[in-house]
């Protein structure tokens, strides 16, 4: 492994691949800066600007703009005490009680310094831990990964929010959707009533952008008309003169809630759709917990604000683990990124570490690499990063439009794209207004094909007995753990249903 890296430092070591990974974490601190926004949007729009990038740089981009989203969350929590992000908001319980006190840049350097700190951690579990993930994911076989996607998708629509069911009716509409086009067995035409733009089926991009990024945009532009404008925002400080500093041992004072944080952020990026969110509040919680004074979180303990920033960045290292060894995505950045995988060529997968070995290891080296980049731009810009978490929303989101409107046309070409695009804007809002999950449509899509193909697989394979998943031990164990958490969501509604 150690020589497959050091090859894989050699291929990312070139200056275009740093200027890559550069402009992706400043594209991604910016936009992760205006409140609204966020790593998913980032992503979303600027996936298909990489379709005439190599692989290494496209990728090393994107996870550049992963990171620097990430982080850059944490900058409109801690000035504006407006978390534009869910996960956020545990960030702003400390950040926002700090900057009141005088102390903004200290808590922004706290912040991107935990950032990177758990970033790096879960980087090198990412690249101890895939290659014994992938070897075990080469025993799956159709079934196997059949039982593991359905596993997922109970996994994902249980914690979806307050209705799994809904959770659940927005997976389904994913996978139906997911079968628009030619059949992958008989290559017959499936729902594309004679359109030929169809029978490639329905365009990830158009859909991802168009229900994350776009519906985003239109929601935010839709309040703004309501409430006729937004006014400036004026940071509130009581303080006399600011203080900067931020000496590294005192950070590293926080050492224990660091790792703690860390190895939380990555345990939770491991599993199928748990998401950022959770990552960030267990860990707030097990910081107040541990804490001699819990009494003094919410009033701008430091230990808060890297409790929060070290689990939700290690979340970003952490999700590509199921992603690289199974294809399938931690959440929903790293879902986006397999559509970027994908773009480029290359199916995520048990096979993507032997048929892909030389890139994965060129992009472990710059994930790696990324992380230094991100401490030195993100320490310069703190002043950068202020102003623009204060730009007028009404500025921003009409040029987040337009990139949207360009990024999906780009790649194709194609107007039918943009039309998918808009039409997935307005499914995308309504969702949003009516408790549907985004995230689960987005997922059950891009998984819902993988799904189709392995268990049409499987039926052929054992000729639709079902009494075949006796003789796999994988498969029994994931049905099983389908059906604990199908019974757990069952009985906590019906326990909310009674209070």
């Amino acid at each position: 492994m150690l020589e497959q890296l050091i090859t894989g430092f050699e291929a990312a070591l070139t200056i275009t691949n740093i200027l890559f990974i550069a402009a992706g974490i400043t594209l991604g601190i910016v936009i992760g800066a205006i409140p609204g926004l966020g790593s998913v949007t980032a992503l979303a729009v600027l996936i298909p600007v990489t379709y005439y990038m190599s692989p290494l740089a496209a990728i090393a981009f994107l996870v550049g703009v992963n990171k620097g989203g990430t982080s850059g969350g944490a900058i409109p929590a801690i000035l504006l005490n407006s978390p534009g992000t869910p996960e956020a908001a545990a960030t702003a319980l400390d950040g926002h009680p700090l900057a009141k006190r005088g102390e903004a840049n200290r808590a922004m350097k706290f912040a991107l310094y935990s950032s990177v700190s758990g970033d790096m951690i879960s980087d090198l579990l990412l690249i101890i831990l895939v290659v014994p993930f992938a070897a075990f994911a080469l025993q799956f076989g159709p079934l196997e990964f059949a039982a593991v996607l359905l596993f997922a998708f109970a996994l994902l629509a249980g914690i979806s929010g307050d209705s799994p069911i809904k959770g659940f009716i927005a997976i389904a509409i994913g996978v139906a959707l997911s079968t628009v086009g030619l059949d992958p067995v008989e290559s017959t035409a499936r729902m594309t009533f004679d359109q030929v733009n169809l029978f490639d089926g329905l365009p990830l991009a158009s859909i991802a952008i168009g229900s994350l990024a776009l519906a985003s945009v239109v929601e935010q532009m839709f309040d703004l008309w309501r409430s006729g404008g937004e006014s400036t925002i004026v940071l509130s400080q009581d303080r006399e003169k600011e203080n900067t500093q931020l000496p590294m041992g005192e950070f590293f004072s926080h050492w224990k809630t660091i790792i703690r944080s860390a190895l939380i952020g990555s345990g939770v990026g491991m599993l199928p759709g748990l998401g950022v969110t959770l990552a960030a509040f267990l860990s707030y919680g097990a910081a107040k917990r541990a804490s001699g004074d819990p009494s003094s979180y919410g009033k701008g303990n430091p230990n808060g604000i890297v409790a929060t920033e070290a689990a939700n960045s290690a979340v970003v290292g952490a999700n590509l683990i199921p992603t690289i060894a199974l294809g399938i995505p931690g959440n929903i950045a790293a879902a986006l990124l397999i559509s970027a995988f994908i773009i480029h060529g290359i199916v995520p997968g048990p096979f993507m570490m032997t048929m892909h070995g030389d890139l994965i290891y060129a992009l472990f080296a710059s994930m790696l690499m990324a992380n230094g980049i991100h401490l030195i731009i993100g320490k310069l810009g703190i002043p950068v990063w202020a102003w623009v978490a204060k730009s007028p929303r009404a500025l921003i989101l009409p040029v987040v439009f337009i990139l949207c409107m360009v990024g999906v046309y780009l790649p194709g070409q194609s107007m039918f794209d943009i039309g998918v695009m808009l039409a997935f804007a307005g499914i995308g809002l309504a969702m949003r207004r009516t408790g549907f999950s985004v995230v689960c449509l987005v997922i059950g899509f891009l998984l819902g094909g993988m799904f189709e193909i392995s268990l049409r697989q499987s039926m052929l394979l054992y000729k639709s007995d079902i009494f075949a998943i006796i003789d796999s031990p994988i498969s029994i164990v994931f049905l099983l753990l389908t059906l604990l958490i199908l019974v757990r969501v069952s009985f906590k509604g019906i326990r909310n249903g009674r209070g």
